[in-house]
């Protein structure tokens, strides 16, 4: 398909909600997180194992360079992490795209950096019996966390990472290539950029809170992981109970 618009800008800055716009204006699919984490039917089968092998690498030092065109060969465009953090490699591999630096006010980003972090701690007991989610947890924990944001979900420094890759950004994208794009400025400054018309609908605005996001991580768990060991928890789980029973009666 050859990519056309290159999302710059990191998680918990409206990607979502872009994604759902560029999707409504043509540019669509777009790649995005959620891709790699549920398959989407002929179009990101294998992805998840793809980007696990290549976190699993870079955490070790070792090269391993993403094959681009078989990951947008069905793809328009591309939102989030991890894709943002190759935004120069990707510019160079489709110079015909364009770039869109999605942005927030750099203390509420974190707080929904934290969070949505929260719920991937949350999921790591879950890790022991899917190997979809020790696989996703490659990809936020040894690609992003460790790889960089420096190993810490801590506010400052991460503020820190996201406020100078912001700025790189601007200063290594041609003016004329870019967009920076807050999404509470709706339609007319992406559809300006991109050169369509403005719809005639709302822009969308996906938000989610912190336990709609512990829910969607939950149900992933629960769709991707055997009746084998799902089983095995639930024994465990009245165990656990059986034994607390004892010792309180």
């Amino acid at each position: 398909m050859g990519l056309k618009i290159i999302g710059a800008g990191f998680g918990r800055t409206g990607t979502v909600s872009t994604q759902a716009a560029l999707e409504k204006l043509g540019f669509g699919p777009c790649y995005h997180m959620r891709e790699i984490l549920n398959a989407r039917p002929g179009s990101s089968d294998g992805h998840l194992e793809m980007w696990s092998e290549h976190a699993r690498a870079r955490h070790a030092g070792r090269p391993h360079e993403m094959d681009w065109d078989r990951i947008f060969a069905r793809y328009a465009s591309c939102m989030d992490l991890p894709t943002c953090l190759y935004y120069e490699e990707l510019m160079e591999r489709y110079p015909e795209a364009k770039v869109i630096l999605n942005v927030r006010d750099s203390e509420r980003w974190y707080r929904s950096w934290e969070r949505i972090n929260d719920g991937i701690r949350f999921m790591h007991p879950f890790a022991r019996f899917s190997a979809r989610v020790r696989r996703a947890l490659d990809i936020t924990d040894l690609l992003v966390r460790d790889g960089h944001m420096g190993g810490a979900i801590e506010k400052t420094s991460n503020i820190e990472v996201f406020e100078r890759h912001n700025r790189e950004v601007v200063e290594r994208v041609p003016a004329d290539r870019l967009l920076v794009f807050d999404v509470r400025e709706g339609w007319e400054p992406l559809c300006e950029f991109l050169g369509v018309d403005v719809p005639d609908e709302p822009f969308p605005h996906l938000n989610e809170t912190k336990g709609s996001m512990r829910k969607r991580l939950l149900e992933y768990w629960v769709e991707t992981t055997s009746t084998t060991a799902k089983t095995g928890w639930a024994v465990g789980g009245a165990a656990a109970v059986v034994a607390l029973a004892m010792l309180v009666f």
